[in-house]
């Protein structure tokens, strides 16, 4: 019977026994990475949809493991000794309770809190006041606000629900609203600051300039060398037919005032 080498393991191998289970794990990192990176410059469709899936399955399955760690950590202080959730985080516990469709014990088990802290959120959902137990993110005075902030709440609970989703799911609320007005609310709110800056701070190099005599200068559309600007060639055409029907220099044909067009008829007839 042929009896198959087996590779002797090297004296003190336990003492490395940790150490080996985390380079194991960051070479399959490595070789994950090398292998989706591959399938990513694929030709096929198909391979490259199975390498974002494969890529999806594998951070959800991170997550859960990260989420499971902290909770260890959490769980072994006592209930009543754990930091408490502040009021906006308590609103977000709810709504994410709502989006699962969790009761209120399962919910408990997975923000490791009591069924009564629970119970006593939902029971106080619309106290008003800066002592409220539950709170929004930012106040909601007017209907539009609070619109907007639904459509923002659905596409983070909701992910794959697109605009018109979204405007479905609130029409049977009874707000009816726009796919595009959807689309408007959930674009990033640009800052005015970008597009306004401070009269203060304006570029001192004048869009607008005024020569000696007075005129002005247009900055897009400078004048031209013969006028005595900076600006030097004109962008119209100085170089084409003068008045006596020759094409003449852009230094010596007279300059065409600002504003005044000559009418077809004035014009002298071509030679």
């Amino acid at each position: 019977m042929h009896r198959t080498a087996s590779t002797p393991l090297p004296s003190g191998w336990s003492r490395c026994v940790r150490s080996a289970v985390v380079h194991v794990v960051s070479i399959a990192n490595v070789a994950f990475t090398v292998t989706r990176a591959r399938a990513a410059n694929e030709p096929d469709g198909r391979i490259r949809l199975q390498a974002e899936l494969d890529q999806r399955d594998r951070e959800i399955s991170l997550l859960r493991e990260e989420l499971r760690i902290k909770d260890a950590r959490m769980q072994r202080v006592p209930a009543q000794r754990r930091p408490h959730y502040p009021a906006i985080e308590r609103l977000a516990s709810l709504e994410l309770r709502a989006a699962r469709g969790w009761s209120q014990a399962e919910t408990a088990r997975r923000l490791l809190v009591t069924p009564l802290t629970v119970a006593s959120w939902t029971r106080r959902l619309d106290d008003d006041g800066p002592d409220a137990l539950v709170q929004m993110p930012e106040p909601v005075n007017r209907f539009p606000e609070l619109v907007s902030y639904l459509v923002r709440r659905l596409r983070v609970l909701c992910p794959r629900m697109g605009s018109r989703r979204i405007a479905r799911v609130l029409a049977r609320a009874g707000l009816h609203l726009g796919a595009t007005t959807v689309r408007r609310m959930l674009q990033p709110v640009p800052n005015r600051n970008d597009h306004w800056p401070d009269k203060r701070h304006v570029d001192p190099s004048p869009r607008n300039a005024q020569t000696t005599s007075g005129t002005l200068i247009s900055r897009r559309f400078p004048r031209t060398a013969a006028s005595g600007s900076p600006g030097g060639r004109s962008p119209f055409r100085s170089a084409g037919r003068s008045a006596g029907g020759s094409r003449s220099s852009p230094i010596t044909s007279p300059a065409v005032p600002w504003g005044r067009r000559t009418s077809r008829r004035s014009r002298p007839p071509t030679r």
